[in-house]
């Protein structure tokens, strides 16, 4: 993982633009344009309230994944990946990546994250992350131009904390 540059446009705009990956993600619109990449890369290179991060896979990028505090004291995790890559895992070690990030250098006492109800994949990922399930509320996806069920998820550093240090207890060694 690493931070997207303007070199990484043609590659986020083809990835992104998929409606499969839109209807999913609250803020990306369909049809993504070069132009979106352009906006995205530029804003996150001015931006001091996110953190985000291109995944690659074989120094090819596959999603983004990064903290999001358009809520000054709601930090959220988000993330999506292409469509090829769905399904492997590279989301839930990504996540597992910017949690780790975000309770180790920036300072933050817990992280929210929100998946689809119609996307039990991402729910999936979130709760292999230790997120805890906290409600259903209607959220705007830019590319539905509706609102849509989404289920709410809470991850506090004592939790993160204890599920890393209980993970390390139960490795054992080769």
């Amino acid at each position: 993982m690493r931070r997207p540059t303007l070199a990484d446009v043609k590659a986020i705009a083809h990835l992104a633009n998929d409606r499969r990956i839109a209807e999913n993600t609250r803020r990306l619109p369909h049809p993504y344009l070069h132009d979106h990449a352009v906006q995205f890369v530029t804003a996150q290179a001015d931006a001091g309230g996110e953190a985000v991060f291109l995944i690659e896979r074989d120094f090819q990028p596959i999603g983004m994944v990064g903290i999001d505090w358009q809520k000054p004291d709601a930090p959220e995790l988000g993330y999506w990946l292409g469509v090829d890559s769905w399904g492997h895992g590279f989301a839930t070690e990504a996540a597992r990546a910017v949690i780790d990030y975000g309770f180790e250098e920036l300072d933050i006492e817990h992280l929210l994250a929100g998946a689809r109800v119609a996307n039990p994949a991402s729910r999936n990922v979130l709760e292999k992350c230790g997120f805890q399930w906290s409600g259903v509320e209607l959220q705007r996806f830019q590319a539905l131009g509706s609102s849509t069920p989404v289920d709410r998820f809470k991850l506090t550093r004592s939790v993160w904390t204890s599920l890393k240090n209980w993970s390390n207890s139960t490795r054992r060694e080769k």
